[in-house]
């Protein structure tokens, strides 16, 4: 496995492929791009989050960059520390979804978003040229910490004006969560604090970054919090994934919601409320343009991937917006996935709606979506994209990102994934049995 570089940063299993000297010149590189400015540096809870972090914050020192650490932080906390510090910039040490052993550098500019396609390419440019220059002994740039950072973020969470803590607390809630041992296990509680739940109860919510299970939030790893919603008869579970942006939910039956429903929960509340468009990736659901469509709005589509959506929703002034693996994403806060938001807006929808989670996830359009993976390791995956637009031309397929064919009872989205040498394979139908079958029809027809 060669280290993955892309837009959104590099990855790699750590000592393998990322190691101290590409994770320095890629640092060196972002700090030139960012002229020298201030840099907030946070990390998940991986084993080798602190020896990445001291690289990265000493190299951007090195260039002239005054850094900001938080130390082990969600990565929308460090989005909000760039918002809260004026910063031009910030390197989040997270490999997201993937196994323990593997780590990453993403970055974000001063408007706290992940890099454009622009951006990303030339921080690429000046990581290969090593056109970078380190500072003379007296030019070096400075380092400071703040503790504050979770705090603001929660504060700013129940600001918002529909954010009701006096409601949510008048409902004696009790919150079962699971956040995999990661950077969910410091933040999660003392947001459920200052919301004003009752009774929290907890799995594997220890920050040492050894994952008690495969951090992806998929129905066969989540059995565990499932199991402690029915035993302490919790009224929502929620879990979210090592770096703290993607949110899973669980109903009170301890039955999982789904990780597109947990955008459709935050489309139907933020649309209940104000009126406008939302936007959403090729490969979210169709409940959300049925939400959407219950408002009277429209929701847009965009390629996969956070800075493309938020893009996206720039463009046609949404609302709100997200993707189906459980990221929401409120303009009102942020433009970045943000579990701690999508918590706060369902126990806000819950506590207005005087409904049980169950219900609630019973009320919405029933849809099954299906995700699935084909290895590249000996095959083309061009051709294999190529051959699908042409074996199902008359289907008039979205070639936006990757090749994704609509059926009348269902769609089949095929990509090519940043992140792993693989093609992701979406597919999504009335049953789980349709969701499958229209998959592998159109894997067996482009093998």
């Amino acid at each position: 496995m060669a280290l993955m570089i892309s837009v959104s940063g590099i990855r790699g299993i750590f000592g393998t492929d990322l190691t101290p000297e590409n994770l320095g010149r890629f640092s060196a590189a972002f700090g030139s791009w960012a002229g020298g400015g201030k840099i907030v540096v946070g990390r998940d809870t991986r084993v080798t989050g602190q020896v990445c972090e001291d690289i990265v914050a000493a190299t951007l020192q090195s260039v002239g960059c005054d850094v900001v650490q938080l130390g082990v932080a969600t990565t929308p906390t460090v989005a909000m520390a760039v918002l809260k510090h004026s910063a031009d910039g910030a390197v989040i040490i997270s490999a997201s979804h993937n196994p323990a052993e593997w780590n990453a550098l993403k970055l974000l500019n001063s408007r706290s978003e992940f890099l454009d396609a622009g951006e990303g390419r030339e921080v690429i440019r000046i990581s290969e040229d090593q056109s970078y220059r380190y500072k003379r002994f007296d030019q070096i740039g400075s380092v400071e910490t703040d503790s504050d950072a979770l705090d603001h973020h929660i504060r700013k969470i129940l600001d918002l004006p529909y954010i009701d803590r006096d409601l949510i607390a008048s409902k004696g809630f009790s919150v079962a969560m699971d956040p995999v041992n990661g950077t969910g296990a410091i933040a999660i509680p003392p947001l459920l604090n200052a919301l004003g739940v009752d009774e929290i109860h907890a799995v594997h919510d220890e920050p040492n970054g050894r994952f008690a299970h495969n951090p992806e939030p998929l129905p066969e790893h989540l059995q565990d919090i499932c199991a402690l919603v029915r035993e302490k008869e919790c009224d929502l579970g929620v879990v979210t994934d090592p770096d703290g942006d993607r949110l899973a939910l669980v109903s009170d039956k301890g039955n999982l919601f789904g990780e597109e429903y947990t955008q459709a929960a935050a489309f139907d509340f933020i649309l209940d409320k104000k009126q406008g468009p939302c936007a959403t990736n090729l490969s979210s659901s169709r409940v959300t343009e049925d939400i959407a469509r219950q408002y009277g709005q429209k929701c847009h589509r965009s390629a996969v991937g956070e800075i493309n959506v938020v893009q996206k929703m720039k463009e046609v002034n949404a609302v709100i917006g997200g993707e189906g693996n459980g990221g929401v994403i409120n303009p009102d806060l942020h433009y970045g996935r943000d579990a701690l938001m999508g918590v706060a807006m369902v126990l806000q929808l819950l506590a207005e709606r005087d409904i049980t989670s169950d219900h609630y996830r019973n009320s919405l359009p029933g849809y099954v979506i299906r995700k699935s993976k084909m290895a590249l390791a000996d095959i083309d995956g061009d051709a294999i994209l190529e051959k699908a637009q042409n074996v199902y031309r008359d289907y008039d397929p979205d070639t936006t990102d990757g090749v994704k064919i609509d059926f009348e009872d269902g769609w089949v989205h095929l990509r090519k994934s940043n992140t792993e040498p693989i093609i992701r394979i979406y597919s999504e139908g009335i049953s789980a049995e349709k969701a499958k079958e229209l998959a592998d029809n159109v894997v067996e027809a482009v093998q």
